[in-house]
């Protein structure tokens, strides 16, 4: 069974035919389900978040995300997205999941959460030191930090909230790679330690192909050296394309179906009101 929980209407809107374009996509590549995962800045309720935690400053950085902070952001609310996804419901079969940014007060983002019946939770590494380092415009801050440092940063945010019992999935680990800066010592501790946060609280990471086609690094994230952690401590998976068009909707799912179960996979993780369910790769 294939089908891909990780992707977001945000380019479009909330409009029936831009929307149609996923699933025949999905059809295409012959998925079961599609589930969608707005990212908390679709929505009025998460704004505060992103104005306490990001560099606003007037620095490159700064002044990037505060331009990038009001462009197509916080503009459906939460019950606007679940009214729609309802209306889908009766014609497709799609789930309604989120995608959330490492926010630092997880107790807060909890509470806006648990107000709402995903299917699914998604969190997601977007930010280390308030440096959205995703943002190919402001990828000069690389050079500026310590790639044993971002590894370190980035692991510890893993650990933080996988530990906040917020989400169901950890988005796109590791994808630090996706400008091409690797690393030139050894990763294991990383790895490791990342692994065992997502094992202890029980959460599934999400092999993801938009770092594939969306960014130079062209690879499926996880990278590989991750994904024999990933097996080795048995961690579950989902399959998702990060597509945010409509024609990527399923992308490469074929090639990462081989790529997981090169690392002995046979199972991935579907999702419904949170509870899961474990099927066939393919």
């Amino acid at each position: 069974m294939k089908f891909d929980y990780h992707m977001h209407f945000e380019y479009g809107d909330y409009n029936f035919d831009w929307v149609q374009g996923f699933f025949d996509a999905a059809k295409k590549r012959g998925l079961s389900e599609i589930g969608i995962s707005e990212h908390s800045h679709t929505f009025p309720e998460f704004e505060k978040f992103y104005y306490d935690d990001l560099i606003l400053d007037d620095s490159e950085v700064g002044n990037f995300q505060k331009v990038w902070l009001k462009t197509n952001k916080f503009k459906h609310t939460l019950k606007d997205y679940f009214d729609f996804i309802a209306e889908l419901k009766k014609n497709h079969a799609v789930k309604i999941g989120i995608e959330v940014c490492n926010f630092q007060d997880q107790v807060a983002v909890k509470k806006i959460l648990d107000a709402w019946n995903f299917d699914y939770r998604i969190g997601s590494i977007h930010f280390l030191w308030g440096w959205g380092f995703d943002a190919s415009k402001i990828k000069s801050e690389w050079r500026n930090h310590s790639l044993k440092k971002i590894y370190e940063e980035y692991t510890s945010e893993v650990e933080r909230i996988s530990a906040s019992g917020n989400y169901d999935i950890i988005g796109h680990p590791f994808n630090i790679r996706l400008f091409k800066n690797f690393p030139d010592f050894d990763t294991t501790e990383f790895f490791e330690r990342a692994a065992a946060a997502i094992k202890k609280f029980n959460l599934v990471i999400d092999v993801n192909t938009g770092t594939k086609y969306r960014y130079p690094v062209q690879e499926i994230s996880p990278c590989a050296d991750f994904m024999k952690i990933a097996a080795a401590y048995d961690l579950p998976i989902t399959i998702n394309s990060d597509a945010h068009q409509p024609e990527d909707c399923g992308k490469f799912c074929d090639e990462a179906i081989e790529y997981v179960k090169s690392f002995g996979y046979k199972n991935a993780v579907r999702f419904s009101k949170r509870k899961r369910e474990f099927v066939e790769l393919g």
